[in-house]
């Protein structure tokens, strides 16, 4: 449960596909505040909470990093489609210039700190969208403190790195792309990086996990790793799961169109929660037995615990076959 965000209407005004997968959309607020005022507020990290309607009827929330230095007008995201995903992308996909949608003022879980002797920035497919700012601020900052700014980006294939001019055109030969599957030498990054240095990464799990072995390795404190992630990546393809709640009496299914946070809220079930993106640990529940196979799309949990299979962050990680999970719901006596 968390408080309910204030909505504001936004109109759609322009629409450019930055690679065959992402398109981005630029927004225009509708605010009695006043657009200058909204869209010149936002600094790096920060993302728009967004309000879709799927082909199913369903109304879903999703949020998007804003992109880029604004225009004083209007905000910019980019979404990839996700044609097996819960709909969310889609419905942004079938939107039209002149198309209008209700969004929230923005937001930052993932604020950029410019006292650092040193950056790198990771980025993996779609997890560019909030590192553009990123890079764009710290490639100014540079030049004014003299500190070094480098960035890796990772890309399944060379029509997927839609922002790399921009990148380039901020930090020259700091960026370095790399196309394909074949593992990115973190550790060589991370051991050139100044001491104190932070490193700002969003991407996939497995990129992340990777990339927190790796500054765990080389000894780095774990305040300096700041993260985002899009949580809707897994090793297990998306399909419905069913989940037995014994405090409630409950057994209810979980729809490929549905997280398991979103099931148990229709439910009935209550459960906290904050991000929904797999990152703060509020939401995360017990897990009593498993039949089947738990999905950990999270990067809240430790290795140790997603191996235990005893806990689930419920806003993203989802299964294969059926779990018991415990909750806080006890009975009055």
């Amino acid at each position: 449960m968390k408080s309910d965000l204030q909505w504001m209407q936004a109109q759609v005004v322009a629409l450019r596909d930055v690679t065959p997968t992402v398109r981005e959309f630029e927004l225009r607020p509708q605010s009695d505040e006043g657009v200058d005022a909204l869209v010149g507020a936002y600094e790096p990290g920060a993302h728009l909470q967004v309000q879709v309607m799927t082909a199913q009827g369903k109304l879903q929330t999703r949020s998007y990093s804003l992109v880029g230095e604004g225009d004083g007008r209007c905000w910019r995201i980019a979404v990839k489609r996700l044609d097996d995903g819960r709909g969310g992308s889609l419905a942004m996909w079938r939107l039209a210039e002149g198309d209008r949608l209700q969004v929230s003022a923005p937001q930052n879980h993932f604020a950029l700190d410019l006292s650092a002797p040193g950056y790198l920035l990771v980025a993996g497919g779609i997890g560019i969208t909030p590192l553009v700012l990123m890079a764009q601020r710290l490639a100014a900052h540079a030049k004014r403190a003299g500190v070094p700014v480098t960035m890796l980006y990772g890309a399944r294939n060379a029509e997927e790195f839609g922002y790399l001019a921009h990148l380039k055109e901020a930090l020259g030969e700091g960026v370095t792309a790399h196309e394909g599957s074949a593992p990115i030498d973190f550790a060589a990054a991370i051991d050139a990086l100044p001491t104190g240095g932070q490193l700002y990464t969003c991407g996939p799990v497995p990129m992340l996990e990777a990339l927190k072995r790796a500054w765990h390795a080389a000894g780095r404190p774990l305040a300096d790793l700041r993260f985002e992630t899009f949580g809707s990546s897994g090793r297990l393809a998306t399909q419905p799961f069913q989940v037995r709640i014994p405090r409630h009496d409950l057994t209810i299914t979980v729809p490929t169109d549905s997280t398991l946070l979103e099931a148990l809220d229709a439910a009935g079930v209550q459960t906290l929660w904050d991000c929904k993106r797999g990152e703060c640990g509020l939401c995360a529940m017990d897990v009593l037995a498993v039949d089947g196979e738990i999905d950990h799309r999270d990067v809240f949990l430790s290795e140790h615990e997603k191996a235990s299979t005893t806990r689930i962050c419920a806003c993203v990680s989802r299964a294969v076959g059926t779990l018991t999970l415990d909750s806080a719901y006890r009975a009055d006596h």
